[in-house]
């Protein structure tokens, strides 16, 4: 039951991070457009050859989101679908568009997201961003559970809860704050060798992690994401088109997914993540095992999520995530090669289009297109996402032919 392995991502195209936004403002559809051009154009297809797209949320419509995207991009489409799921959105995206292939229901699936926030505003009519802008989620609006059970005692944003995470997880198996920063700086090794990283110039040491401010104790500021301008896509096509395509087909074997809860509030154990289940299935639907991989593009968003995902999908028991990152060289380099891109602590976080980036950094080594960062052998590969506070979690397992 699941895939047969029989659908793969032939294309894909990443903007450049950047921490401010440049050029001409464009419309979200305008950059899903660009993006989805861009993605085809890579694969060596053509855009008559697109029947399905998934797509996020996009500032144009707040209503029938993917039909006003095909609508702009002239698409009449098979298959339309969009998911919100946060950081996870971009996993989740990719397994939703093979399962589409298998069924039969198209041949081609654009998935993009857009992420540039370079958006024209009219002055009788501006953007109003809602809660989110206010309280980190769009689930803190009036009428919800967090509206009602966690606002009010100051339980809000991002920070704070990720950092009650890893207040318990010291509690239950000790910090090693070295260990923590290791990670950091192990994926700015990887950022410093990715063109169009944000941190691409900047090296960074163990101390100067350590030395940074922190922001919500344990978590120092460069432990935490860089927010971004910049988005992704892929296009995931059959067998028949994958093998017609440019590039060596990566096909997705295996997924997992599990939304159990928003807030970790709502865990019965926050330590035991929904990765538990979500890498068995997606290990178990392909037939490999953590083992068999030969580079990991773990979800990374603060340095906890990155070792929570680690024991949880497998790659170590629980409790010796911060031994594990110590004792294995997480650069490309290495025995362990982990976000070889930079991930969303070198690379940046372009909103949701963090979780597509991670995508695109299996995609761009199982194609052996990532340059001066390519792994040597590099068949498998581990993808996670991760929405919400370690709630809404995705993982792939994908294979180069």
């Amino acid at each position: 039951m699941g895939l047969r392995g029989d659908a793969a991502i032939v294309g894909f195209h990443e903007l450049p991070a950047t921490r401010k936004p440049t050029g001409t403002a464009e419309f979200t559809i305008e950059q899903w457009a660009r993006l989805a051009a861009a993605a085809v154009a890579d694969a060596g297809l053509s855009v008559q050859q697109v029947d399905g797209l998934v797509t996020c949320g996009v500032m144009e419509s707040q209503l029938f989101v993917p039909s006003t995207v095909a609508e702009y991009l002239g698409l009449a489409v098979n298959f339309a679908e969009i998911v919100d799921l946060g950081g996870a959105s971009g996993a989740a995206m990719v397994w939703r568009a093979a399962a589409a292939i298998e069924l039969g229901l198209c041949q081609a699936v654009l998935c993009a997201i857009p992420a540039n926030y370079l958006t024209p505003m009219s002055a009788e009519r501006p953007y109003d961003p809602g809660d989110a802008l206010y309280y980190g989620a769009s689930s803190f609006r009036y009428g919800s559970p967090q509206a009602e059970f966690e606002i009010p005692y100051g339980y809000l944003g991002q920070n704070g809860p990720y950092a009650q995470v890893a207040q318990m997880y010291s509690a239950a198996y000790g910090y090693d704050e070295t260990a923590m920063a290791k990670i950091v700086v192990d994926q700015r090794v990887n950022a410093n060798h990715t063109p169009g990283a944000v941190f691409r110039d900047k090296p960074v040491t163990i101390a100067d992690v350590l030395d940074s401010p922190i922001i919500a104790s344990p978590l120092h500021m460069l432990e935490i994401v860089m927010p971004c301008m910049g988005g992704s896509a892929v296009l995931v096509t059959n067998a028949e088109l994958a093998r017609a395509g440019r590039h060596r087909p990566v096909w997705i074997k295996g997924f997992g997914e599990r939304v159990p809860y928003k807030s970790p509030v709502y865990a019965a154990d926050p330590l035991q993540t929904p990765m538990v289940k979500v890498a068995e299935s997606a290990f178990g639907m392909a037939g490999l095992t953590p083992a068999d991989m030969d580079m990991v593009s773990i979800y990374d968003c603060y340095t906890i999520t990155a070792l929570l995902t680690l024991e949880d999908a497998g790659f170590c028991a629980k409790g010796t995530g911060m031994r594990f990152v110590t004792d294995h060289d997480l650069t490309f380099r290495g025995d362990f090669p982990m976000n070889t891109a930079g991930g969303q602590l070198g690379y940046g976080q372009p909103g949701n289009a963090g979780g597509m980036h991670h995508v695109c950094d299996a995609t761009r080594q199982l194609m052996g297109r990532a340059g001066a960062t390519q792994v040597a052998d590099c068949h498998r590969a581990f993808v996670s996402g991760n929405g919400g506070v370690l709630s809404e979690q995705e993982a792939l397992v994908l294979e180069g032919d």
